[in-house]
């Protein structure tokens, strides 16, 4: 267990960073930029603080604190970086807000679970770059979808015109963006053809049935091609696939439950896997039969979600491609 000489809470925002150590009540706002970093390392200088034996805690925020990360990358220092909503749970009954605030909140969370905290691994631009382009894939695909609502319904209300400004438009934004998408993913498939290793485990988690190209691009970019989680369980507890107990005393003894606090966009197209799991694959659809008898739809399908989670990473621990060899016994 690393003990660190002191541990700087970061409150990052677009366009300044708030730093602050919270055990000796030091706080510095600085630009998120160049400039602010040399700000940064005078300041540490000015208060004896070794950048190298600082841990810097601050949170996920999509992509501001990324210019700050490389800056530590270069220096050497670590940081850690936490999800908002656990630093928020953490803090107990809390009143008031700003960035100088904030940041000393993270820095005394980080004080409180120093023992516990662990140094995020490098960014890995490969990681960085699929994110990025699902994200934006993401954008483009719910604003065609929205486009085609807004042309299908100017034809059912409206007569059906040439001259149309509105249904005109619409058409060529959806057949641009169309274009778009398609751009995009083979941008995709080019980042991941980049990386050997993440070719390799891409190729054997969508050798699966039911894990199509999308259910295969998120999880190489939310597992980090397997690094960020190595257990199955946990990466179905991120996914919101395992169900908790939930019982008190003698009085409360409500069933198990999945967690709302899940990553959405990942249960639901991990939800359409399922669904094509069960249609397609023999033993899938053997074990969704067998399960119905006794559970609800939404039981059995969760627990199919849960198996091809566990298919894809025993897999991807063998090396080994999805080979059907389901015999049903007579």
């Amino acid at each position: 267990m690393k003990i660190w000489n002191v541990i700087l809470g970061v409150d990052v925002s677009k366009l300044t960073l708030d730093i602050c150590c919270a055990e000796r009540n030091l706080h510095i706002k600085i630009d998120n930029c160049s400039k602010g970093f040399n700000d940064l390392k005078k300041w540490c200088k000015t208060n004896e603080i070794d950048l190298k034996e600082t841990l810097m805690v601050l949170e996920f925020t999509g992509g501001y604190e990324y210019r700050f990360l490389q800056f530590c990358e270069s220096l050497s220092i670590p940081y850690c970086r936490i999800p908002g909503l656990e630093i928020k749970k953490s803090l107990g009954m809390t009143r008031g807000k700003s960035d100088r605030i904030d940041a000393f909140r993270i820095g005394q969370y980080g004080e409180e679970k120093a023992k516990r905290l662990i140094p995020s691994k490098p960014l890995d631009k490969n990681i960085l770059t699929l994110k990025q382009l699902l994200s934006f894939r993401k954008r483009l695909v719910r604003e065609k979808a929205g486009l085609e609502s807004t042309i299908k319904e100017r034809e059912h209300m409206y007569p059906q015109k040439k001259a149309d400004t509105i249904t005109r438009i619409a058409r060529a934004k959806v057949k641009s963006d169309a274009q778009h998408i398609l751009q995009i993913e083979q941008e995709i498939i080019a980042v991941i053809k980049s990386n050997e290793a993440m070719w390799q485990n891409y190729r054997i988690i969508t050798s699966i049935k039911g894990i199509g190209k999308i259910n295969g691009w998120m999880t190489i970019a939310h597992t980090e091609n397997f690094t960020s989680f190595t257990d199955p369980r946990k990466y179905g507890v991120y996914v919101g696939v395992i169900p908790f107990e939930h019982t008190s005393g003698t009085s409360v003894k409500a069933r198990k439950r999945v967690s709302h606090l899940a990553h959405k966009e990942l249960k639901q197209e991990l939800n359409q896997a399922a669904k094509a799991a069960i249609t397609h694959d023999r033993e899938m659809a053997a074990y969704a039969e067998r399960k119905l008898k006794s559970k609800e739809y939404r039981l059995v399908l969760n627990n199919v979600k849960f198996k091809l989670i566990l298919r894809m990473f025993s897999l991807v621990k063998r090396g080994e491609t999805y080979v059907e060899n389901y015999n049903r016994a007579a």
